[in-house]
This record gives C-alpha cells, structure tokens and sequence, in this order.
C-alpha cells in the first residue's frame, strides 16, 4: 500500500502494517463519532507512527499512485470530523 501524508511524503507500507493502519483508522471515526478529541489525537499519532516507523519513503522523483492520502499532520479535530466518516481514510 502506498500512504502519502499530505503536504509530506509517500510511504511504502507492508500489507500487515496496512491492515494495523485500517484498524487504527477505524478506531480514530469511532473516537470521532464519540466527539473524544484526546482519543482521536492518540490514535491519530500511531498512525503516522506506523507509517513513519515502518513504511519505506519513496524518493522524491518516484511517482506512484496513493492508495491512501492521510490529512496533513496538523489535522484540526474539527477537519477530523469531516474527513474519518463512515469507513474512514481506508475503506473497509
């Protein structure tokens, strides 16, 4: 799976850790839909985390197609609330 963050990089992530990544994501609509800001936050952390720790940055000049393109670092909650609905950033 290949995970940009905006206004950053694009990551290269391992399937297991796409699968970790969906279930946080999951995770961080509910906290949304339960309007839990601090919940969001920590789960918003280990998430770019885990695309951090163990995606492969791509370089620069390599273009690839994002499956998944993650709000930009400073997400406010209230932008969170528009954008992890339903099934979130990674569709079920």
């Amino acid at each position: 799976m290949i995970v940009r963050i905006s206004g950053e990089d694009q990551f290269r992530l391992p399937d297991a850790d796409a699968e970790r990544l969906n279930e946080l994501d999951n995770r961080a609509v509910e906290a949304v839909e339960r309007n839990d800001e601090p919940a969001f936050r920590e789960l918003w952390l280990q998430m770019l985390e885990l695309v951090e720790r163990d995606g492969e940055r791509l370089a620069g000049d390599e273009l690839v197609e994002s499956s998944v393109i993650l709000p930009p670092r400073d997400v406010t909650f209230e932008e969170a609330c528009e954008e992890f609905t339903g099934e979130g950033l990674i569709p079920d």
